[in-house]
This record gives structure tokens, C-alpha cells and sequence, in this order.
């Protein structure tokens, strides 16, 4: 019995975007865009400067663009436009060779008369085709290589409003000829009743019934005809304005010669007039430097403009720069066309992460049409920027120490999959369970035992014993922007939030930012916080506010956290105005102090972390910290929110 075989061949996907790849990595972008809105950037500007810069595995607009633009330099740097004039002149030069080979072994005075028109033809090689217009070759070779001086001059003609139709006349026949004749003389008839208003849809069907041959694109009415044949249009006009006056001159007279008769020349000329007055917003007036040194022909150089008007679209594209632009503007098969399918599946990627970002509800929109960061997106930067606080908590060499963190009390009856903190006992059923039923999709291991996975793992949800009201103080003076401080701050803040509301809800967290006056902040205010040349640390006013928070909570165990890089310099006066001195005044030095005593008295667990290494600062802060039984911590910038959780995270130990 024969067997059959079958065989399969494969080879790379080029049918767009892979459908195997991956999803966009969404907390990549909402990481990189975060990181800007905490710098001060508009989320709008940071979505726009994100989908600018790429990511790590897909380029961004600004390397699309710079690829367009040295694919723009390339064309002009490789190539320029003698390439027809060249060909002219070395078929010229070849008939007039063979022409005089062959007067020279005859012997009749015409011969001789024939030798000295030879001998005396102009240099200019359209002048010369001219005066040989009339004369009678005695070299069969010779008269075959200057008829062909006509045809490829018409090819060269044609090819340039339409592309491919100088190979596609190679070898034509006069029947051929009279075709393209006819349809150029049918075209200008329906351009003109087009831009008299006049012409109907009847029109433009029986033109396609005659001559649809010579439109593979088989435009569908008259405008898209139009479209399609002015834009070619106007890039052979600015390949003739990119030609030096000389070369227009010699163009022109051999133009009259193209295919025998200066028909042709004219009925495209007559062509490129209505198709301007059609399309007046095409670009007929630009010209460009080609510099190169591969030649082009008229109908190639055409293309060459073409694909530069192209490429310069798609700058403008990719740049976003233009008001009201979107991803939806890139045209992806242009950006195929011009710079590789690569190219345009890294700007569909980047157009779907736009699209992802915002129907995954990251952005909101204000009620002056701005974009702001949602709470969703406040939640998923928070838990990313805790995820990196996790890990530096556990490079630090013991500091972590969070086995006992967040102890709770009684069992809820609930359970929740573990996450970055969670010390409650497992529920062992549902993660065992759990273990089961992902085994049993993806296939379960042969000795029937069930592995578990950290994905699998429930805790029981429990309600802690102790609860705290935690007051999170921040400096915003203006230092912590000019000494490179504020993101780190803004950073530390969203992990904590992020850990309490998350880990340990019964916890109640305030964040309060002290500049000249100091005012609680949301997690959203906070992020998009700008920072302001306003000089006055007001740690007095957010001590004040700080102490609400806790008689607020008062059945809660107080923790007051400070963040700082400055010594006190205003504080706030019994009419609610601030008052700024600096050096530091006295009074303001004595109500911050006194403000540390009242939340004391209140129970306050305090730590204050001081950024920099000022002197006067470190003293002040240090004297306040043994004052209150409190902490001072200096921690590194790069350190600071895993000093802040950590030192929170102890807290609730020593609770």
C-alpha cells in the first residue's frame, strides 16, 4: 500500500501585525507615563512623549520618523536626473556613428553633403534631434537607433503620469500608439467638463468602458481618478522644477519629438493644466537636489518625487505635531510602502497600546477637555512602584524583617490570593483547589500530584487587632524639585497608599504636602502635583493638619511619617496667613517644635526622614526626634520609599 507524505513549508508571516505576539505590555507605558505626570508633565504630553520614545521592544515615533528621513536623504543622495538626457545622447552619438560609417564608403556628392550636416550638428543633443527630424538615413542601424530617440522619449513622457508605461510600450506598435493617443485626448475631454462643472457619472463609466486598460487601480468615480493622477502629476511638475534651466530648455524640444509628433507633448501638457486646476492643494511649486550619482529617467525620477512627497506626509505623521493629530493619521501601508512591513507593525503596535491605554479606562477625561490619570491608573502605578520598593526590601540585607508584618485577628470567613505583605495563614483548600484547576487546562503532571504554584496561593482575610492612623507629611518646597527630589517623594507616597489600601485597610492614611501652606493630597493630586517656586517650608501647618487626622481616628494607634530636605521657614499665624523667614525665625522654629509635642502627647509613633545632609538641618531634626522618642532616618534618595515602608511595616510590629 503506498503511503503518502505530506510536506509543509514555512516561512516568515507577512500578512501585518504577528497574531501570535504577545499583547502590549500596558504597565510598561503606565510605568514610563507615570514617571513624567510625576515630573510634571500633562498626561496627554506623557502619553504623546511615550508612544515618541517606544518601548524596549518596539520602536517609538521619533525612530519611524528619523528612518523616513534617511530614507528621504538617501533617495536624494543616490540618485539624480540625467539618466534620460544620458541615454539620448549615447543613442544620438551611436546613430550619428553608424551614419557617418556608412557615408564614408559612398562615393556620391550627396554622401558628401550629408557628411558636413553630420559634421555640423549642434551640441545640444535636443537641438541635434531636431535638425535630424527630416533627414534621410542611408544606415538602417543608424535611423533604427534615432526612431528609437523618439519612442523613448514618449515612453519617458508617458511613464511619467503613468507609472509602468514605459515598459509597458516597449516594443509598441503604432496601433499601441494610437491608443494611449486616444485616451489622453478622452481624459482632457472629461477633465474639462469636470471642472466646468459639467460632467456626469456616465461620463466617467463609459471613459472606464474605452480606456479602463491604463487604470489598474480602477478608480471608482472621477475624483478618485483625479486624486491618483494629480498626485503623480505634481511630482513630475517638481521634478521639472528641480531641473536647471538648460535641462527644461533641452526637455522640451525633445518632448516635440516623443513618438514622431509633438501630439503627445501636448495633449499631456494640456493634461497637467486641468489636473492643477482640479487639484490646486498639491504641492506644484517644490522642487528638490538631487545630488547622486545613479541616474534616473523622467518616468523613475517621477517616482523618486513621489515617494519624497510620501515620506515627507509621513514625517508629518509620525512627528504628532499638527493640531488635533492622532496615531489614527499614520498610514500604516504608506509606512509599508516606503520603510518595510517591520515599520508598520511597530506603528500598529504602538497605535493599539494608545487605543489600550485608553479604553482600559487609564486616562479621564477633565471637564476643560484635559486628560488626567485615573484611579485606575493611580492604583496600577502604585502597585508597580511597590513592586520596586519590594524588591529593595529584600536586598537590604535583613532590613525587610517583614515575616511578622500585618499579624491580623480574627478570620473574616473570606479569602483573597496572596499578595507583597500578606502574613495570614493560608486557606489551604482554595489553594489547593486552585492548583487543581490550573493543572487540569494545562495538563497534569503523570504521578497524579498536585504542584503548587505561587499563583494559586489564598490567605484567609483577617481583621487586625491594631488599627493606625497613619500621616504620611511630604515637603513640595521647591528645593525638593531643584535638588531632584520630588519624584522620589511622589513615589514613596504612592507605594505606601498603595500598601495600606491595599494590604492593610484598616489602616487610615492621610498625605499631607508642606510648601509655603501645607493641605492634604489625594493619591491623584499628588501624582499630577506640579512643583512651584514658592519658597517657605511650612511644617508647622501640616503638624497642625496631621493632628486633625488623628483626633479624627482617635480609637487608631497615630503614625506620623516626615519627609523633608529643609529646616522649617514659615509657619502659620492665628489669622490662618503664612509667615516665611530665613534664616529660620525663632517663632516658626518654636511652634514646629511645639507642633511635634501635641501630636505626641496624642501617641504618635514619629520618623522623619531627612533628605540631604544639611548641618543646621540634621541638628534641628535630630533635637526634635529625641525630643518626641521618635526616629531620624537619612536615607538615599534611591532608598527612600523602601526606608518609609519599611520603617510603616515595623511600626505595625512594634503595635
Amino acid at each position: 500500500m503506498a503511503r503518502h507524505h505530506r510536506f509543509s513549508r514555512y516561512s516568515r508571516y507577512t500578512g501585518g501585525p504577528d497574531p501570535l505576539a504577545p499583547p502590549v505590555d500596558l504597565r510598561e507605558a503606565l510605568d514610563e507615563i507615570g514617571r513624567d505626570v510625576m515630573e510634571g508633565v500633562s498626561p496627554r504630553r506623557a502619553l504623546q512623549e511615550y508612544l515618541r520614545r517606544g518601548s524596549q521592544d518596539r520602536r517609538g515615533l521619533d525612530k519611524l520618523a528619523e528612518a523616513a528621513h534617511r530614507r528621504r536623504q538617501d533617495l536624494l543622495r543616490r540618485n539624480n536626473l540625467d539618466k534620460t538626457f544620458e541615454d539620448i545622447r549615447e543613442l544620438l552619438d551611436e546613430a550619428v556613428l553608424t551614419e557617418r560609417r556608412e557615408l564614408a564608403r559612398a562615393l556620391d556628392d550627396d554622401a558628401r553633403f550629408q557628411e558636413m550636416r553630420i559634421e555640423n550638428l549642434p551640441p545640444s543633443p535636443a537641438q541635434a534631434v531636431r535638425e535630424l527630424s527630416d533627414y534621410a538615413w542611408r544606415s538602417p542601424e543608424g535611423r533604427e537607433k534615432f526612431e528609437r530617440i523618439k519612442d523613448l522619449m514618449g515612453r519617458e513622457l508617458l511613464d511619467q503620469q503613468f507609472a509602468g508605461m514605459k515598459e509597458a510600450l516597449e516594443n509598441a506598435t503604432d496601433e499601441d500608439r494610437r491608443r494611449v493617443q486616444e485616451m489622453l485626448d478622452d481624459l482632457n475631454s472629461l477633465l474639462d467638463k469636470h471642472n466646468r462643472g459639467e460632467d456626469t457619472d456616465q461620463d466617467f463609466a463609459e471613459f472606464m468602458d474605452e480606456h479602463g486598460e491604463f487604470f489598474p487601480d480602477n478608480p471608482r468615480n472621477v475624483d478618485e481618478l483625479i486624486d491618483s493622477l494629480a498626485k503623480r502629476a505634481a511630482a513630475a511638475q517638481r521634478l521639472r522644477n528641480s531641473l536647471t534651466s538648460e535641462q527644461r530648455a533641452e526637455l522640451d524640444q525633445l518632448a516635440q519629438s516623443a513618438f514622431g509628433t509633438p501630439s503627445l507633448s501636448q495633449a499631456l501638457n494640456r493634461l497637467g493644466d486641468a489636473l492643477q486646476q482640479a487639484r490646486p492643494g498639491e504641492d506644484w511649486y517644490g522642487s528638490e537636489d538631487f545630488e547622486g550619482q545613479q541616474g534616473m529617467g523622467l518616468g523613475d525620477a517621477t517616482g523618486a518625487m513621489a515617494d519624497i512627497a510620501e515620506l515627507d506626509d509621513l514625517i508629518d505623521q509620525l512627528s504628532q505635531q499638527h493640531q488635533g493629530a492622532s496615531m489614527d493619521d499614520i498610514d500604516l501601508e504608506a509606512l509599508a510602502r516606503q520603510l518595510g512591513e517591520d515599520t508598520a507593525v511597530d506603528a500598529q503596535a504602538l497605535k493599539e497600546l494608545e487605543r489600550a491605554l485608553r479604553d482600559a479606562g487609564y486616562f479621564e477625561r477633565e471637564p476643560d477637555g484635559a486628560l488626567r490619570l485615573s484611579p485606575k491608573a493611580i492604583r496600577q502605578l502604585g502597585q508597580s512602584i511597590l513592586r520596586d520598593v519590594a524588591q529593595q526590601l529584600s536586598a537590604r540585607g535583613g532590613e525587610r524583617a517583614t515575616d511578622r508584618a500585618g499579624i491580623a485577628g480574627e478570620p473574616t470567613g473570606a479569602s483573597r490570593e496572596w499578595r507583597f505583605g500578606d502574613v495570614q495563614p493560608w486557606d489551604t483548600t482554595r489553594t489547593v483547589v486552585n492548583a487543581v484547576l490550573r493543572q487540569s487546562g494545562s495538563g497534569a503532571p503523570r504521578d497524579g500530584s498536585v504542584r503548587l504554584d505561587a499563583r494559586d496561593i489564598e490567605v484567609v482575610e483577617t481583621e487586625a487587632r491594631s488599627r493606625a492612623a497613619v500621616a504620611l507629611l511630604v515637603d513640595t518646597s521647591f528645593s525638593m524639585v531643584m535638588e531632584g527630589r520630588w519624584v522620589p517623594m511622589k513615589r514613596t507616597a504612592l507605594a505606601l497608599h498603595q500598601l495600606i489600601s491595599t494590604r492593610f485597610r484598616g489602616d487610615e492614611l492621610t498625605v499631607i504636602g508642606f510648601g509655603r501652606h501645607a493641605r492634604t493630597l489625594t493619591a491623584a493630586e499628588l501624582t499630577g502635583l506640579d512643583g512651584v517656586y514658592e519658597q517657605g517650608t511650612n511644617l508647622h501647618h501640616a503638624l497642625l493638619l496631621a493632628g486633625d487626622h488623628f483626633r479624627r481616628h482617635s480609637a487608631a494607634q497615630p503614625v506620623l511619617l516626615v519627609v523633608t530636605d529643609g529646616e522649617p521657614t514659615a509657619h502659620l499665624e492665628r489669622d490662618g496667613e503664612a509667615f516665611f523667614g530665613y534664616p529660620p525665625h525663632p517663632r516658626t522654629l518654636a511652634l514646629t517644635v511645639r507642633g511635634f509635642d501635641a501630636v505626641a502627647a496624642q501617641g504618635a509613633q514619629t520618623t522623619i526622614f531627612q533628605l540631604g545632609d544639611e548641618p543646621s538641618l540634621t541638628r534641628f531634626l535630630d533635637l526634635v526626634a529625641r525630643r518626641v522618642g521618635g526616629r531620624l532616618v537619612n536615607p538615599d534618595l534611591d532608598g527612600l520609599g523602601a526606608a518609609v515602608v519599611s520603617d510603616y511595616l515595623g511600626s505595625r510590629r512594634r503595635r
